[in-house]
C-alpha cells in the first residue's frame, strides 16, 4: 500500500499475497470470486478505510498530516512528535510556576502573548494549529517576521522582541539535540535606534509646581516626579518597601533595591525633591497597610492620569510613567554632569551600553562641553 500526501510517499507492506495473474493494478484489488480472493479484497478495503479514518482524525485535530505519520498510526508505532506550540506552552507553564521568585508577572504575560502570535502565524501560514519543530528553518523565521509586521502591524523593534522570545524556545530545542541547526543562525536580530522622549528641565518644573485640581492627580503627579528624581520604573516603585530606604555612609537617605526586570542591585541617593515626596506620604493609609513607600495606582490608571496632567501643564508630549525614567537619565543626571557609569549603576543596568540607549545627551550638555572646549582652545 502506498500513501502519498503533498508529493511525499510512504509504502507499507500489507502482509498478504495474491497470484500476479489475478491482480488488477487499476483497481488495486484481486480479480475473481473465490473465497480467498473475497477475503483478500475485504481485508484491503478495511485497511484502506482505516487509512482514511486516521487521516480524517488527524485533520480534525488541526495538526500537520504526513504519510509517515499515518503509517506510524496504522502500525501502532506512534511517532514522538515535538510540536512548536506544545513546547512553547510547556516553557510558559514552567515560567508561570516561577513567577514571583525568578520571573515577574509581566515576563510571563509577554511570553503568553508571544505564543499567541506564534500560533496565529502558523494558522495563517500553514492552516494548521501546530507543526513539528523539524519544519523550522530560515524561511519560517523570515515569514514570521513578515507576518508580525504586515498582519499584526508591529514596528521593527516590537517584532524583534517577539522573535527574541520565540528564539528562546528554538535554542532550547537546539541544545537538546532536537534540532540539528539553529534557524536563526543567519537571521539579523538588530533593533533600530529610537529617540526616547524626555521632559526638559522647564517641562519638569511645570509638572512640579502645577496646582492639581484633584487629590488623585496630585498623588499621581507626586509619584511621577519621585521617579523623575530616582529613575525607578513603575514595577520597582510599585513594590518599594519602607525597609528599602536606608541611611548611607554619607548620612543621607538611599534607596536600595533589586530591579524586578533584571534582578540587579540598584542604589540611588534620595535627592531633596524625592525625599520631600516620601515624607509627604509616610502616614498615608495605603502605605501603612501595604508597607509601601508610596500609594501607587495600577500602571494603566497612572498613565491615564498622566495624560491629563500633561494637558493641564500644556506639555505637547506623550507622557507615560516610563518617561520619568528617561527624564532621570538625561535631564536630571547626565545633563547636570553625572557620569554615565554612575547613572548606569543607579538605573540598575548590567551593561553601560543599555544606559547609552536610555540616556540621550541633550543639547544643553553638548553646548556646555563645547563651551569648555572653546575656553581650552582659547588658552592655547
Amino acid at each position: 500500500m502506498r500513501i502519498t500526501i503533498d508529493g511525499r510517499r510512504t509504502e507499507i507492506a500489507v502482509k498478504s499475497e495474491c497470484e500476479p495473474a489475478r491482480w488488477n493494478p487499476s483497481s488495486g484489488r484481486a480479480s475473481g470470486n473465490k473465497e480467498e480472493i473475497r477475503k483478500l479484497n475485504t481485508y484491503l478495503d478495511i485497511l484502506q478505510g482505516k487509512v482514511y479514518d486516521i487521516y480524517r482524525e488527524l485533520v480534525s485535530k488541526g495538526v500537520e498530516v504526513t504519510s509517515e505519520q499515518i503509517k506510524a498510526e496504522l502500525s501502532g508505532a506512534k511517532q514522538d512528535k515535538r510540536m512548536i506550540i506544545q513546547l512553547f506552552q510547556e516553557h510558559n507553564d514552567r515560567l508561570s510556576a516561577l513567577v514571583g521568585s525568578e520571573f515577574s508577572h509581566n515576563t510571563h504575560k509577554r511570553y503568553v502573548t508571544s505564543m499567541t502570535h506564534t500560533r496565529e502565524f502558523i494558522r495563517w501560514r500553514y492552516q494548521l494549529e501546530d507543526i513539528e519543530i523539524t519544519r523550522l528553518d530560515f524561511q519560517f523565521i523570515e515569514d514570521y517576521e513578515f507576518w508580525l509586521k504586515s498582519q499584526r502591524k508591529c514596528n521593527h523593534n516590537t517584532t524583534m522582541k517577539y522573535l527574541a522570545n520565540f528564539k528562546k524556545i528554538v535554542l532550547s530545542c537546539v541544545k537538546r539535540g532536537w534540532l540539528l541547526k539553529d534557524p536563526f543562525e543567519s537571521f539579523k536580530m538588530g533593533k533600530h535606534e529610537v529617540d526616547r522622549e524626555v521632559l526638559t528641565e522647564a517641562e519638569l518644573n511645570k509638572v512640579v509646581v502645577k496646582k492639581m485640581p484633584t487629590s488623585r492627580l496630585d498623588q499621581v503627579r507626586d509619584i511621577f516626579v519621585f521617579c523623575c528624581y530616582t529613575g525607578l520604573s513603575y514595577a520597582d516603585v510599585h513594590k518599594l518597601k519602607r525597609r528599602e530606604v536606608i541611611v548611607g555612609t554619607d548620612n543621607s537617605r538611599w534607596i536600595t533595591i533589586k530591579r524586578q526586570k533584571t534582578d540587579t542591585a540598584s542604589r540611588v541617593p534620595l535627592l531633596a525633591p524625592a525625599a520631600e515626596i516620601l515624607d509627604k506620604y509616610k502616614d498615608h493609609s495605603q502605605c501603612t497597610l501595604a508597607d509601601q513607600l508610596l500609594p501607587v495606582l495600577s500602571n494603566q490608571k497612572m498613565n491615564s492620569y498622566l495624560k491629563e496632567i500633561g494637558d493641564l501643564c500644556h506639555i505637547d508630549k506623550n507622557i507615560t510613567f516610563h518617561l520619568a525614567r528617561h527624564t532621570f537619565a538625561t535631564t536630571v543626571t547626565l545633563a547636570n554632569g553625572v557620569s554615565m557609569e554612575s547613572v548606569s549603576k543607579m538605573l540598575g543596568h548590567r551593561n553601560i551600553r543599555t544606559t547609552q540607549h536610555y540616556a540621550k545627551i541633550i543639547d544643553k550638555k553638548v553646548g556646555e562641553d563645547m563651551k569648555a572646549l572653546s575656553e581650552v582652545l582659547a588658552r592655547k
